[in-house]
């Protein structure tokens, strides 16, 4: 999670250390008339809550009892659920007025978020699996103990697909996060899972974290060249000394970003329109006319500030550029299987082919390395490199499905 950017929460409790105000809700909800007991198990009464329902828009009538267990002939209805299991051998147990036992699968998180938040806080959140039955429980629990339980806004995540296929351990096709970030950047990883609206079922596949590796190092880079240029200039910049088309470019980009950000925080717009700023910083930074322009520094400072604040806010501001730039160097020459030396000497191959005049060997080299992911770039200073999409992922992109 620190890897990702991920704040830390303020607290991590555990289900163990809150069996009392598990027990005390469980009471609640018993003495408001919402709950019955049966030897040692406590249930809950859904025809006693009208409103069971209101978030997942299913009807009682088409809840089907026992998805998860055998449906209990002791229940009023089948589709009551339990706030308290009664012992059975072998399980762990607790103590309670209703006899020794454990919590149900809901009433824990209940409990809980009242213990830290309160019966009424802004934000709720899950993967979209639990919002029946396990959300939709816990608002039933929770205004059954206390009428005024209310959760502002409702916030569940779509499922990861993988090559379009569910992630599952039957497939074969699960893994984990360290996985990934064993060869990917884990600001690469955090940028394309940002790149799909959070609600939305998003697809993994090798190219789509590759294009989500170019695409950072894109900005990093491109961050990186504009603070070398700054860092030799020192402006106090002036809202009034910015050219007008570049304070268009700034105040453009930062209403798309306050009114997407506003709306159920749409990621993918956000990182869609700061295409427009870093391509501006490009052209100051690296074209004729640019390098030209008037009030070139107050410009990139303008954009360069910007990007940075919004890149905050999404939590993909690194500590240094170069640095972040280098650990994504890295871990291209992991994927490639290829060392720095080895790209370095190519290289070397490569400029004495060119000086020879053996174009098709000078173009090989360049194929050999784009193949597994490693771009040069020719510029008057000599031939660098730097990590971008391998070429047979590129021609999957452009191939059709």
């Amino acid at each position: 999670m620190v890897y990702l950017h991920c704040l830390p929460p303020s607290f991590e409790p555990r289900v163990s250390d809150h069996m009392l105000q598990i027990i005390d809700m469980i009471k609640q909800i018993l003495n408001n008339g919402y709950a019955y007991k049966i030897d040692g198990d406590v249930y809950f009464n859904i025809d006693k809550f009208p409103e069971y329902g209101r978030l997942s828009g299913r009807k009682l009538e088409d809840n089907r009892a026992g998805e998860r267990v055998a449906v209990d002939s002791r229940k009023k209805n089948p589709a009551d659920f339990a706030l308290w299991k009664s012992a059975k051998e072998g399980e762990p147990f607790w103590e309670s007025p209703w006899g020794p036992g454990r919590p149900g699968w809901h009433i824990e998180c209940s409990a809980m978020s009242a213990a830290y938040l309160g019966y009424s806080f802004d934000i709720h959140g899950g993967g979209v699996d639990l919002v029946f039955p396990h959300h939709e429980n816990e608002i039933a629990q929770s205004c059954a103990a206390c009428n005024q339980s209310n959760i502002s806004y409702w916030i569940h995540n779509g499922f990861v697909t993988v090559d379009s296929e569910k992630m599952s351990k039957s497939l074969g096709n699960f893994f984990t996060i360290r996985q990934v970030i064993d060869l990917h950047h884990p600001l690469a990883l955090r940028l394309f899972l940002m790149g799909t609206h959070y609600r939305s079922p998003i697809n993994y596949s090798d190219v789509q974290l590759e294009s989500a590796s170019d695409r950072i190092f894109y900005i990093y880079q491109t961050l990186h060249d504009c603070e070398n240029v700054l860092s030799q200039n020192d402006v106090a910049i002036r809202v009034d000394s910015i050219p007008h088309d570049i304070a268009c470019c700034v105040d453009s980009f930062q209403d798309i970003f306050m009114s997407a950000m506003s709306d159920d925080l749409l990621t993918p717009v956000v990182l869609a329109a700061m295409s427009e700023p870093l391509k501006t910083i490009n052209d100051l930074l690296h074209t004729r006319k640019g390098k030209k322009q008037e009030l070139r520094i107050e410009s990139l400072t303008a954009l360069e500030k910007i990007i940075r604040n919004v890149l905050t806010v999404l939590g993909m501001m690194p500590q240094s550029y170069s640095e972040v730039l280098q650990q994504l160097r890295e871990k291209a020459l992991k994927r490639a299987k290829i060392t720095e030396d080895q790209v370095l000497k190519k290289i070397e191959e490569r400029t004495a082919a060119r000086r020879n005049k053996e174009f098709e060997k000078s173009d090989a080299i360049r194929k050999d390395l784009a193949v597994v992911g490693i771009a040069l770039m020719d510029s008057a200073d000599g031939t660098t490199w730097r990590p971008a999409v391998p070429l047979a992922l590129q021609e999957q992109q452009l191939s059709p499905m």
